[in-house]
């Protein structure tokens, strides 16, 4: 539950700890015999401004098994079953309405079990227990296939009903750049000339990757920007298909395809940032208020000396 939270714009910190029992500063071990009333648990410190509060529920719903009252995957017992710890009315009243969501959406045929709860005291694990995918890569892996989470997601989350609301959403190019790692021509693209100000967003989520402060002629014939405008947004990965390797680029939360990154640009040596324009939507800065993406407004300003 650490992972897919952090390094996220806006995330301030992303904690391993115990809460809602009744012992003081209970230990892993302790927790793992069921008799301190704590789940395993990760305390969440966010920028609401940056990243809403509904992105974090739609983020959880699709991390977990809601319909498990007696655990999570192959985690049994009351330590590992799911909740939501809520610390205000504000935050109730939105997680409960995401539940509801959820239910009317009938993704599962099961009942949602997943409680919402008062926040109470929550303590910190051990610092083994911190950040496991970082310090063990290897182990983290090997549980997360093992679990049967990712089985689960893919099954309950892209769906054949998925996949077709986002053939209906997208242009048939778009899908077939985002969802099969399509490459459309060059020099034939709605971005890899466009110099006007502002910010290129994710097609499907709408979530900030690019902007144009960042971006240069690479020659290429598509959009090239050298780095995004929010690290964590963007996800790198090897990729072996075609005979050859490379490190292709992912929209972190929706997962869309973007492109691949390239090291001959203007510095020698330095990576920059291939992209489909049919991965991306473009918003202008005179938009970008009523967007919800003001804060890049004095960046660009910045960049254009203004």
């Amino acid at each position: 539950m650490v992972k897919p939270f952090d390094e996220l714009p806006g995330i301030e910190s992303v904690v391993s700890g115990y809460t809602g029992g009744h012992t003081e500063h209970p230990t892993y071990a302790e927790v793992g015999t069921e008799t301190t009333g704590h789940r395993e648990a990760v305390q969440i410190v966010y920028n609401p401004e940056l990243f809403p509060y509904e992105r974090l529920l739609d983020i959880y719903w699709q991390l977990i098994d809601p319909t498990d009252n007696g655990g999570q995957f192959m985690d049994r017992g009351h330590s590992y079953t799911a909740a939501i710890y809520v610390h205000n009315e504000e935050q109730r009243r939105k997680a409960e309405e995401s539940k509801e969501k959820l239910k009317a959406s009938k993704r599962f045929k099961a009942p949602i079990v997943t409680e919402i709860l008062p926040a109470v005291p929550f303590y910190p694990a051990e610092t083994e227990h911190q950040h496991y995918y970082r310090t063990h890569p290897l182990d983290y892996k090997l549980y997360q296939k093992g679990s049967g989470r990712d089985d689960f997601t893919a099954l309950h989350w892209n769906s054949r009903k998925d996949q077709q609301r986002l053939r209906e959403q997208l242009t048939e190019q778009q899908y077939e750049v985002t969802q099969n790692k399509g490459m459309e021509p060059p020099y034939q693209n709605a971005y890899w000339d466009h110099d006007e100000p502002g910010i290129y967003t994710d097609i499907i989520s709408g979530d900030p990757l690019f902007s144009s402060a960042d971006k240069f002629d690479s020659g290429t014939g598509w959009p090239s920007f050298t780095g995004p405008v929010e690290e964590g947004l963007v996800r790198r990965e090897a990729d072996y298909s075609g005979g050859q390797v490379r490190t292709v680029l992912r929209s972190r939360l929706s997962g869309a395809y973007l492109g691949y990154v390239s090291y001959d640009g203007p510095e020698a040596g330095k990576p920059y940032y291939v992209i489909n324009s049919a991965a991306l939507r473009f918003i202008p800065k005179a938009e970008l208020a009523g967007s919800g993406l003001e804060r890049y407004l004095e960046r660009l300003d910045r960049e254009a000396g203004e």
